[in-house]
């Protein structure tokens, strides 16, 4: 069965993204057409990347790397959660994508974002980084305001209206996630 992952890309304390990641996971977990896991950048204690090689070459040294690679190969498609930090996705989650290479290549990858503007600019960086890791974006994401979806920016509420695009994201990922397993194998 088709195994995504649901990364949660934010570290900070108090964060707004583990509301919403589990959100996300709850309604994932109602389908029968993959299975759903939360991937909580936070087990991991990531360093700033401390590589001496480029993710491409895959000779990780570290015992963090190795872990987090282990933890991204196993499985066959994404759904990032991000937080729109000044117009870009979280540190934490560039920096967790940036240790790997070949682990997301041939995945598919949707988003969920939230902030001032629904977090649509942290995507539309991730949406080149995905280009670059040979990942297949889906057009479909969820964009959650700050304003309309969280009671005090802080609670999170998400309006109605989300669930038919987070409904269709999963369709996508799930989909094209399954499309490229065959590019996986080779």
């Amino acid at each position: 069965m088709t195994k995504i992952g649901i990364i949660l890309g934010s570290t900070r304390p108090g964060r707004n993204g583990e509301a919403v990641a589990r959100w996300v996971l709850e309604n994932a977990q109602q389908r029968t057409d993959a299975q759903f896991e939360l991937i909580d950048l936070l087990d991991y204690n990531l360093p700033h990347l401390d590589e001496a090689m480029p993710p491409a070459m895959g000779q990780y040294s570290q015992p963090h790397t190795l872990r987090w690679a282990e933890t991204i190969a196993s499985f066959d498609g994404f759904v990032m959660v991000t937080p729109e930090y000044n117009h870009s996705t979280s540190g934490a989650l560039k920096n967790a994508i940036d240790f790997l290479y070949n682990e997301w290549n041939n995945k598919a990858v949707g988003f969920v974002s939230y902030g001032s503007l629904g977090g649509a600019r942290a995507v539309e960086h991730l949406r080149l980084i995905a280009g670059e890791l040979q990942m297949a974006d889906v057009r479909s994401q969820v964009a959650l305001s700050l304003f309309t979806d969280f009671e005090n920016f802080s609670t999170f509420k998400p309006g109605d209206q989300h669930l038919p695009a987070l409904t269709t994201t999963l369709d996508q990922v799930v989909a094209w996630s399954a499309a490229l397993a065959p590019l996986r194998k080779s």
